[in-house]
């Protein structure tokens, strides 16, 4: 070790240094570039872009994925605009169920009196203030003011564990709210019976929506550690009243659910919360959400984007939830009658997998194929099977399912690209000439793309038999409308992408012809490609182009884009899009031009997602606001052009993916850890452009923003990515080392990583000339 002489003065300065800061404000000190010593939870800033929120947005009282997502209201009006609404001062109540198209089960806990005695059951909001509230993973605490009541809320996976204290002296009580809107559906039929002095029971049915056609079930036990007095049901709102009378001021409770039964949502209570101790579970959730989050170790940068990043990671890891109980038992809504399904138990007696609810993979690609793939392959295959299991159950694979059943949202086959990648990085080895056939019914007639979003009953509006027949499907479909995103150019090119995915695992299993066919109609974005304007652009069953075209009118012809956007969806095939455009050097032109034009709005349009059709943001050529353009940054890639990658990549992160506010943060369209997941993958500078589906998937590279980040794998090996000095005005890969080897190769293996693997970033603030064409 090397010893340097430190003079007095220099000590001195160090120490008045650090007291200065130390007395400064918070955002001020987030300024500095030291590594903050506190753990991934405890960065986690939950309260981002809540004022956007919408229903299953907003986390707190959960587990990974957890079955139960407990916390409070402010909204419940429509699955948008609801849930948990940071400028919403009144909380509504506390529900355990935030997911794509469900909701379900809302507490609040009351007091009674002479005054409310016969208005509780409509005049039972009550006021709560930031100023008293904590939230972190797994955790909520507020004070609800009308009632002087604190309260706690954490959980299990299945279970929410509720903490009351109530004021002294008062007649305690709670408030079932099992019928009425909630978020994204009604809830009707709610039934809660008294079983014994401190348990309770009951059901609900979760009326049908447009998305999901079917009513869902739900079931419920409820311990309480205190004595129930009456149970009174009011006959006008059909909702239900529990006393507790005022011998005490503190209540613990455990809700347990389950979509199959009472039985079943009581033996989850059983197996995961056998005992009454709030504050162990608390610890035990957040010990989960860091062995979770902390599988990716940052190193640098501010505090606010240290607390961004884990923030990002945090939100790749729910949204996505579990339906199944801890014996396995899962609801099957795929058939024309319901069913209690079984996952397969191993030697043990336990699940194989979770089955989940889901919402669209579309977009995925892009975001946790790549993240889960590499960080969390243990999640990735845990959802192949339980997609592998909706078309064992109903005939399809799913591109977003909900309540055990088909909702149709969005386009396309979406769960093929990431089926498809978990098989080419080794996460799923078994029965792959089965899976194949699986996912080769969506490709065809009879399958998913034949159905446009939301299409239950028909499957004209994904003009499946154009896109065979003609090579494109046509804007507008002869036949009419039939369901929703029924955009021709668009669904042509997304069609042809996942036919390429689908195409590698053909060539995987040794199916050749089957591999020349699919190759062969993933070329069909060439004929939606008008060369007389150098756009993608819809036409009609005759093969004319729309007349009139304006790139840059949102969504017409384009799913959730526009023209400009959409033109680079060609992430299997950059090469022949170039040519289209006249050669790489044009495309790479007309591309660095629209972010030149992006780049004045932000990158997005506006700071929500409703804000698409707003006259001026609709016309943004680039929108990482939603899924359609957000791999264009890592087109130049594919174009010769790493360095305006790297430059443009960083400047998207800043603009779209920086800073902490309730105000904005991802634009008001997550979409269930797809925008979290891209955020994380841009800052630690890696990318898959075709979703991770060729054989032996690569890692392109962009530009990290920590000076070291240190992937741990599930084999036990490390990748370490350092790039020390890295800055907004520094985000050029000058020199690249792999395991301490230059390189001037641009891109990593997923072989080459799970051997272990260091690389070795020179970030600089000019592009280096072997970073040009």
């Amino acid at each position: 070790m090397k010893l340097v002489k430190v003079s007095l003065s220099a000590i001195l300065g160090t120490v008045l240094l650090a007291t200065f800061l130390n007395s400064c404000k918070e955002n001020k000190v987030e300024q500095t570039n030291e590594t903050t010593a506190k753990s991934p939870v405890e960065l986690v800033y939950p309260q981002l872009d809540t004022e956007n929120s919408r229903w299953f947005f907003f986390s707190s009282a959960s587990r990974p994925f957890g079955m139960v997502n407990l916390s409070p209201d402010t909204e419940v009006d429509g699955a948008w605009g609801s849930g948990y609404r940071y400028k919403v001062d009144t909380i509504q109540g506390f529900s355990h169920i935030h997911a794509w198209q469900l909701s379900g089960l809302s507490v609040l806990p009351v007091t009674i009196s002479e005054d409310n005695n016969k208005s509780i059951f409509k005049d039972f909001k009550s006021k709560f203030s930031h100023d008293h509230e904590k939230v972190s993973p797994g955790y909520h605490s507020l004070a609800l003011e009308k009632y002087g009541i604190n309260v706690e809320l954490t959980s299990t996976k299945r279970v929410g564990f509720h903490k009351y204290v109530y004021p002294k002296n008062k007649d305690a009580a709670i408030l079932f709210n099992l019928n009425g809107m909630l978020g994204p559906c009604k809830n009707l039929d709610g039934k809660l019976i008294k079983v014994n002095a401190k348990n309770l029971t009951g059901e609900l049915v979760m009326a049908p929506t447009h998305r999901r056609p079917k009513p869902v079930k739900l079931f419920f036990h409820i311990i309480l550690d205190r004595e129930v007095g009456g149970v009174n049901k009011d006959e006008e709102t059909g909702n239900y009243l529990i006393g507790l009378g005022n011998d005490s001021d503190q209540l613990l409770m455990k809700v347990g659910i389950s979509y199959t039964s009472a039985e079943n949502a009581k033996a989850n209570i059983d197996a995961e919360l056998s005992h009454w101790d709030f504050e162990r579970i608390v610890k035990e959730s957040k010990e989960e959400w860091n062995n979770a989050l902390g599988r990716i170790k940052i190193a640098g940068g501010t505090e606010t984007s240290q607390k961004r990043f884990y923030t990002d990671l945090w939100h790749a890891l729910q949204g996505r939830r579990v339906i199944s109980d801890v014996n396995g038992a899962y609801p099957d809504n795929t058939g024309e009658l319901f069913r209690i399904g079984q996952i397969p138990l191993d030697a043990a007696g336990k699940p194989k997998f979770n089955h989940y609810n889901s919402d669209s993979f579309w977009g995925a690609q892009w975001t946790i194929n790549t993240l889960w793939g590499l960080v969390y392959p243990e999640i990735m295959e845990e959802f192949v099977q339980s997609l592998l299991q909706y078309q064992m159950d109903g005939g399809l694979v799913p591109r977003g399912p909900s309540g055990g059943n088909y909702t149709y949202v969005m386009t396309g086959a979406s769960s093929t690209p990431f089926i498809v990648s978990s098989i080419q990085k080794g996460i799923v080895t078994q029965n792959l000439e089965d899976i194949y056939e699986a996912l080769k019914i969506n490709h065809m007639p009879g399958g998913i793309m034949e159905r446009a979003g939301y299409e239950h009953n028909t499957a004209l509006g994904g003009g499946l038999k154009y896109y065979i027949r003609d090579g494109y499907v046509p804007y507008p479909i002869p036949e009419g409308k039939f369901g929703g995103h029924q955009e021709g150019a668009g669904v042509t090119m997304e069609y042809a992408y996942q036919d390429w995915t689908l195409a590698q695992l053909a060539k995987k299993i040794g199916n050749e012809e089957d591999y020349n066919y699919f190759m062969e109609r993933s070329l069909n974005y060439k004929n939606v490609f008008d060369k007389t304007v150098g756009w993608m652009r819809p036409k009609d069953v005759d093969g004319v182009w729309t007349k009139n075209f304006d790139p840059y009118q949102h969504q017409h012809g384009f799913v959730e884009s526009n023209g400009a956007q959409a033109t680079w969806f060609v992430p299997h095939d950059l090469s022949g899009l170039a040519n289209l455009m006249g050669g790489n050097e044009k495309a790479v032109e007309k591309l660095n031009l629209q972010f030149q034009t992006a780049e004045k709005l932000g990158f997005t349009s506006g700071n929500s997602h409703a804000l698409e059709l707003h006259p001026e943001y609709r016309k943004i050529p680039i929108n990482y606001g939603n899924q359609p353009s957000m791999q264009t940054a890592f087109v130049f890639n594919k174009l010769g052009r790493p360095d305006l990658t790297q430059f443009w990549s960083r400047k998207v992160v800043d603009r779209a993916f920086s800073g902490l506010s309730p105000a904005t943060g991802y634009n008001g369209d997550e979409d269930q850890g797809l925008m979290g997941s891209l955020a994380v993958l841009m800052k630690i500078g890696l990318f898959q452009m075709n979703g991770g589906t060729e054989d032996n998937p690569i890692y392109e590279f962009g530009s990290p923003i920590f000076d070291k980040i240190t992937i741990s794998l599930a084999n036990g090996k490390e990748l370490v990515i350092n790039a020390p000095g890295t800055a907004s005005d520094k985000p050029y890969l000058n020199a690249i080392k792999i395991n301490g080897m230059v390189s001037d190769q641009n891109y990593i293996s997923h072989s080459d990583i799970l051997k272990g693997t260091t690389l070795d970033f020179t970030m600089g603030s000019v592009p280096s000339m072997n970073s040009q064409e």
